[in-house]
């Protein structure tokens, strides 16, 4: 970079301004500190390309007000705290020593830059003889950088978790310190302090943290540039609500945004989130839940959206299980519903009950939701027993299993269940439509399960009324057809070619894609026994 001259009246400005900082403590005067950072940087940086080409004793001369200033920036913590800042500040103040002083101007300016830096990195009288042999050995502007700011961090720190009364801070103070944050909170060393703060609690009645302090958290933590602990992302969602909306819903969006759905993928950024294990309290169960209900509402129940809050909702009760020390409610009471035996029969596992149990306990959730849908039957009332279905699908899955494999004499009830999944406002009757198209369809594959004749023709003739169809039914009978072809071991010869078939448009693409995946990440568990099923999904994905 090249030398560019510091005249007198660029320090000036620059000096008037470091005399309005020192002379006052306000918090706006806080701001306006970490608001001119970056151009004071900038100054600095500029001063010491020019510095350093001259000789400390010149320096002095040519610019009678460089001690001043940059003497009163030594004293702002705000100015110090801030790592390019503070770096080229101390770059400058060592353009003015000299290794070997000639002139008492030398010994001088000698003198005067080692108190600077004794005052920088410590205030005990021992940790100053430390100091003075830190310069004698020609210590780096890095190493006293590093000293700096871990003093001022550990001291901070100690301020807010202190318990004596004399010592608790004043809740502008604490702002204060949350404002001086915002310019390096992505710098590792700060992150004890952030957390620290995060996790501060005075005897207000009232929030003292700063909103852009939190805003600048959250956004930092969203974007991976910071790593806090899960206690600290917790308190800071708890204690500021516009950052847990914005957490869900930017959660929501890159997963929307993806464009092929490997679920591995998707539950993994799922739980990188930390959302499903702060969910674990109730306060922050009860916003994502909200934000949920509206983006189904929003989206007219998009297949994509219903997916989404069916992994995080199986994440969730991951996490909630996982730590089985911790006092909290019961898992029922996250899912607010009229009916509680339906929420517990939605919640019940369904690993390792046999085949006739898993049917009985199917007919009990439909006589549940039939009984909603009919003698209770109301937009809300409706919408939350689906709402509650959506989130904890895994029966809708085991039902259509149970309707393709065997031979259950409620298959109308397997059906109806299946029609509300896909289709549960029932507009001008249209569930009954869907219910005598898809019944249709369902009998001719039992057929063509009994047939000993394996061809992709005759899954092809199921879609030949597939422009008079409900979107509705179209979804489900694309959805039985694909879980036909994958239990059935006999079709996985012609599975591409049917699968090829039903995937002519995008739409149709990306819901078969879905139900694929959702197989697949229910049953690829080792001790399954269901490698082949695992097998041919794992093919028709990688097709799609």
């Amino acid at each position: 970079m090249t030398s560019k001259p510091v005249a007198e009246m660029d320090i000036e400005p620059w000096l008037k301004k470091v005399v309005q900082w020192n002379n006052k403590t306000s918090l706006e005067n806080q701001q306006d500190v970490c608001l001119h950072l970056p151009k004071l940087h900038e100054f600095l940086l500029e001063m010491y390309e020019t510095l350093k080409h001259m000789e400390p004793s010149t320096s002095i001369q040519k610019f009678p007000a460089l001690g001043q200033f940059l003497g009163r920036l030594c004293w702002n913590p705000f100015v110090v705290g801030h790592e390019d800042t503070q770096k080229m500040l101390i770059c400058c103040l060592c353009c003015l020593t000299s290794s070997e002083p000639q002139s008492a101007i030398d010994r001088k300016a000698n003198s005067w830059v080692k108190s600077l830096f004794c005052h920088l990195l410590s205030s005990s009288e021992n940790e100053r003889k430390d100091i003075h042999i830190f310069l004698q050995l020609e210590c780096t502007p890095d190493d006293y950088y590093e000293k700096l700011l871990k003093n001022i961090i550990s001291t901070l720190i100690k301020r807010l978790r202190s318990q004596q009364d004399n010592q608790i801070l004043s809740a502008e103070h604490v702002r204060s310190i949350c404002v001086a944050c915002i310019p390096f909170l992505t710098l590792a060393e700060v992150i004890p302090l952030l957390e620290a703060l995060l996790l501060y609690h005075g005897p207000e009645p009232y929030e003292v943290l700063d909103n852009h302090f939190l805003d600048a958290v959250n956004d930092a933590f969203q974007k991976k540039k910071i790593v806090l602990s899960e206690s600290a992302v917790l308190s800071l969602w708890l204690r500021h609500l516009p950052s847990l909306e914005k957490a869900v819903l930017d959660l929501l969006q890159r997963l929307i945004a993806l464009q092929s759905k490997p679920f591995r993928e998707m539950e993994q950024m799922i739980k990188d989130s930390y959302l499903p294990q702060a969910a674990c309290n109730p306060c922050i169960f009860s916003v994502t839940n909200d934000i949920f209900r509206r983006a189904i509402l929003e989206s007219e129940g998009n297949f994509k959206v219903i997916t989404i809050v069916q992994l995080f909702t199986l994440r969730f009760i991951h996490e909630y299980e996982k730590d089985t020390t911790m006092v909290r409610l019961p898992l029922k009471a996250y899912f607010s519903h009229e009916d509680t035996h339906l929420v517990l029969a939605l919640l019940r596992k369904a690993d390792g009950l046999a085949s006739n149990i898993c049917v009985q306990h199917l007919q009990t959730i439909v006589k549940m939701l039939r009984t909603v849908d009919s003698e209770e039957r109301s937009f809300e009332n409706v919408f939350q027993s689906w709402f509650l279905l959506i989130r904890l699908g895994g029966w809708v899955d085991i039902a259509a299993e149970q309707l393709l494999t065997s031979d259950p004499e409620i298959s109308d009830d397997l059906l109806w269940l299946l029609a509300f999944y896909y289709n549960p406002c029932n507009g001008s009757q249209s569930r009954g439509r869907t219910m005598v198209e898809a019944k249709a369809v369902y009998e001719q594959l039992v057929s063509l399960r009994r047939s000993s004749s394996i061809c992709a023709n005759s899954v092809y003739k199921l879609f030949a009324g597939e422009n008079t169809w409900h979107p509705c039914t179209r979804q489900l009978i694309r959805y039985l057809c694909v879980t036909f072809i994958v239990l059935c071991p006999e079709w996985h010869s012609v599975a591409q070619d049917c699968v090829s078939h039903m995937t002519q448009t995008q739409e149709a693409a990306s819901e078969i894609s879905d139900v694929l995946a959702r197989t697949l990440s229910r049953l690829d568990i080792p001790g399954m026994g269901s490698q082949k099923i695992v097998t041919i999904v794992h093919t028709l994905l990688q097709d799609l």
